[in-house]
């Protein structure tokens, strides 16, 4: 047995059936053109994504919140008409997204903090810049190794500077041993040859900071 869905009749003669549909109707948001037009046009900074609206508000006695809203509304949509109508768009190489380009800015912000001031040249640059001495380009940290066949840091763990100092074999200097009389280890003398240039450079690094804190 197949119940038949039943209608229930209110007082004024309407179904419940059309209320509820009436109710579905009112209550689906209103759409608004995407057209705005305004009695002063708005002007536009795009680089900055600024909508500046010249239109007065009504008095402060009778301005709403809806009213806020629909003039907020409005310069929202007029800026995203701006932008898609004149700025260019991109897609990506694997059509995944879009780019849209912004021109350059034409309204000067303020800076949050003070342009921080110059800092003073150290000794060396004071001489540099006195003789015309230029610094050398930077390669990078990374140096490539004939040997290997890869890229390897310049300094640090597995450094080019440690080359030889895990060598399984090295060759013995018989001249020095024969004019020193002693055996000679090439692996250590590498070693502290290396860490004396550590101590030396450390050297200077203080006295460098030392001539600049007077």
């Amino acid at each position: 047995m197949i119940a038949e869905p039943t209608t229930a009749s209110l007082p004024n003669g309407t179904t419940q059936d059309a209320m509820d549909v009436d109710n579905d109707t009112a209550q689906k948001p209103k759409r608004l053109p995407i057209t705005v037009t305004k009695p002063i046009p708005y002007t536009f900074d795009l680089g900055n994504l600024l909508c500046n609206d010249a239109n007065p508000l009504p008095p402060s006695h009778n301005l709403s919140e809806d009213d806020i809203r629909s003039s907020a509304r409005d310069c929202a949509q007029a800026l995203l008409n701006q932008l898609l109508s004149t700025c260019p768009i991109a897609r990506s190489s694997d059509n995944t997204s879009m780019t849209l380009t912004l021109p350059p800015t034409n309204t000067a912000l303020p800076r949050e903090k003070p342009i921080p001031a110059d800092k003073p040249l150290t000794r060396w640059q004071e001489f540099a810049k006195k003789k015309g001495i230029t610094g050398k380009e930077k390669t990078g940290k990374m140096v490539y190794d004939e040997e290997k066949k890869d890229w390897v840091p310049k300094w640090g763990y597995k450094g080019k500077n440690k080359d030889g100092l895990d060598d399984w074999i090295v060759e013995v200097d018989e001249k020095k041993e024969a004019r020193t009389g002693v055996v000679g280890d090439e692996r250590k003398e590498r070693r502290e040859e290396r860490k004396e240039r550590i101590r030396r450079q450390d050297r200077k690094m203080r006295a460098n900071e030392k001539r600049g804190a007077k």
